[in-house]
C-alpha cells in the first residue's frame, strides 16, 4: 500500500459532482429530464454526477441553465478547474517546454518560509548545479518530447534556486543515499553535483539529511518524491504528472511521513561521510 497522491484530486471532483447533482434536485429534474433540457444522453448526465466524467466549461454552463441557476456557472467553473488542476499531466505542463514550468514555481517559492522535500531519485531542485539541472532536465524533455528549451530551463531553475541564500527560509531536505550514487549525467557531471551538496550543507538555512541504505529498522517504505510548502501546500511527482496536495488530511500524512523518514536519516560529519564515499565511487 502506499499513499494515494490523486485523493485531493477525485476529492473536488467529487464535490463539484456533487453540488451539480444537488442543483439539478433543486429543480425538479431527473436525470433524463437534465439531459434532454442540455441535449446529450442521460448516460453522460450520470458520468458527471459520479464524477466519472470531469464537466467542461460548456457542459457546467448547459447544466446551470437547464437548472435555471445561471448565477452559479462562475463558481462551478472555478470550482471545475481547481479540481483539475490538482493532478495535471506532465505533457500538459510541458506542452511549451519546460522554461515556462520552472518559471510558474517563483510565486510559490516567494511566499513560502519552510520548505520540505524528500527525493528518492534525484537530488532536490534548489540543490542542483548547472550541469546536473542540464542532464536531468534534457533527459525529460527527451523523455517526455517536450519541447527543447532545456538552456532557458536550466536558467529559471537556477535563478529561482538563489532563494536558498535569502534570510527568512529554512530548507529541510531528505534524500536517499541512492540518489547520492544514481549518475545523472557524466562522472564529472556527478562529482560537482556532490561537491556542491557539502558547500550548501554549511548554510543556515539548509539542513541536509541522507537516509543510508541499511538505515533501519523503516517504518516507511520508499516514497515518491513530494515537496511540502509550509504546511498549506504539497507537490507530489509522478512519472505522468504533478499532483498538488491542499486537503488538510493529506496534509497531515505527508508531514508524519516526512517526520518518519527524517529519523532515518543521518546529518552533518554522518552525511558528509556519506556523499564523500559516492564521490569516491566515480573513480
Amino acid at each position: 500500500m502506499s499513499v494515494s497522491p490523486s485523493s485531493s484530486a477525485q476529492a473536488a471532483r467529487e464535490a463539484v459532482a456533487a453540488r451539480l447533482r444537488d442543483l439539478r434536485l433543486d429543480a425538479g429534474l431527473t436525470g433524463r429530464g437534465l439531459a434532454v433540457r442540455c441535449g446529450w444522453s442521460e448516460a453522460k448526465t450520470s458520468r458527471i454526477e459520479n464524477a466519472r466524467t470531469p464537466p467542461s466549461d460548456a457542459d457546467l454552463r448547459a447544466w446551470c441553465e437547464a437548472c435555471d441557476v445561471p448565477e452559479q456557472i462562475p463558481d462551478l467553473i472555478a470550482a471545475s478547474r481547481n479540481a483539475e488542476s490538482l493532478y495535471v499531466e506532465w505533457r500538459r505542463l510541458q506542452r511549451t517546454g519546460l522554461r515556462r514550468l520552472q518559471e510558474s514555481y517563483v510565486p510559490l517559492y516567494e511566499r513560502t518560509r519552510k520548505f520540505r522535500v524528500y527525493c528518492s531519485t534525484v537530488m532536490p531542485g534548489v540543490l542542483q548545479t548547472r550541469e546536473y539541472a542540464s542532464a536531468l532536465l534534457g533527459s525529460i524533455t527527451q523523455f517526455h518530447g517536450a519541447p527543447d528549451d532545456v538552456e532557458q530551463a536550466v536558467d529559471a531553475r537556477l535563478a529561482r534556486s538563489r532563494i536558498v541564500h535569502e534570510g527568512g527560509r529554512h530548507f529541510a531536505l531528505l534524500v536517499e543515499e541512492a540518489v547520492l550514487r544514481y549518475q545523472i549525467g557524466d562522472a564529472e557531471t556527478m562529482a560537482g553535483q556532490l561537491g556542491h551538496l557539502l558547500s550548501l550543507m554549511t548554510l543556515p538555512s539548509v539542513s541536509l539529511g541522507v537516509i543510508p541504505f541499511g538505515a533501519g529498522p523503516r517504518r516507511l517504505w520508499t516514497l515518491e518524491t513530494f515537496s511540502l510548502y509550509d504546511s498549506g501546500q504539497a507537490f507530489v511527482e509522478l512519472l505522468t504528472a504533478q499532483v498538488t496536495i491542499t486537503a488538510p488530511s493529506e496534509m497531515a500524512m505527508y508531514e508524519r511521513a516526512f517526520s518518519q523518514m527524517s529519523r532515518l536519516a543521518v546529518y552533518g560529519p554522518e552525511a558528509r561521510a556519506l556523499i564523500g564515499a559516492a564521490a569516491a565511487s566515480l573513480g
